[in-house]
């Protein structure tokens, strides 16, 4: 049986989700390890090469994929990632894609330093919709869910959200 539940929580970079899964972290009902995949491509090497132009590494999916699977298998598991579609269908529990206003993630991304050329393609990605699209064309409608995600307020009412659908998958563990 796994030690918990794998969720996926994925947005455009800027709708806040490191910080959501640190604070899953900290107060979901079981442990849960926190996987933050742009992070970890880097720390691994998990990659062909830096795109200078798009200021991103291009990601070596197959590695990737081959370094997180006994780690998934185990369970309890925190993917944040700005995208979802690689990770096989089998795989999450649960897929949590935070949206935001725009405006709010174009101030979000100049704060961090980001080109304008970044900004402006994440900006354009959160108002088609492309991460949305993308977890619900890759998973069962049952197990995408989607949050806004523009203050603390939203910040806090998630976690509590995502923090009680773990205690409910964890009792319905139990009764298996």
């Amino acid at each position: 049986m796994a030690k918990g539940p794998v969720i996926v929580i994925t947005g455009t970079p800027g709708t806040g989700k490191s910080t959501h899964a640190q604070l899953l972290v900290e107060e979901a009902a079981l442990p849960l390890r926190h996987i933050n995949v742009g992070e970890w491509v880097k720390e691994k090497e998990l990659y062909e090469e830096f795109d200078q132009e798009w200021e991103s590494y291009t990601v070596d999916e197959d590695r990737l994929l081959d370094e997180l699977e006994p780690i998934i298998a185990e369970g309890g598991v925190i993917l944040d990632w700005h995208t979802c579609e690689v990770f096989p269908e089998r795989w999450p529990d649960l897929v949590v894609v935070l949206r935001c206003d725009h405006s709010t993630i174009w101030d979000r991304l100049e704060k961090r330093g980001y080109s304008l050329k970044k900004i402006q393609e994440n900006n354009e990605a959160e108002i088609m919709e492309v991460v949305l699209e993308e977890a619900r064309s890759s998973y069962p409608a049952e197990i995408v869910v989607e949050l806004k995600s523009e203050n603390t307020e939203d910040l806090e009412a998630n976690v509590a959200r995502i923090a009680e659908w773990i205690t409910n998958w964890k009792r319905n563990q139990e009764e298996k």
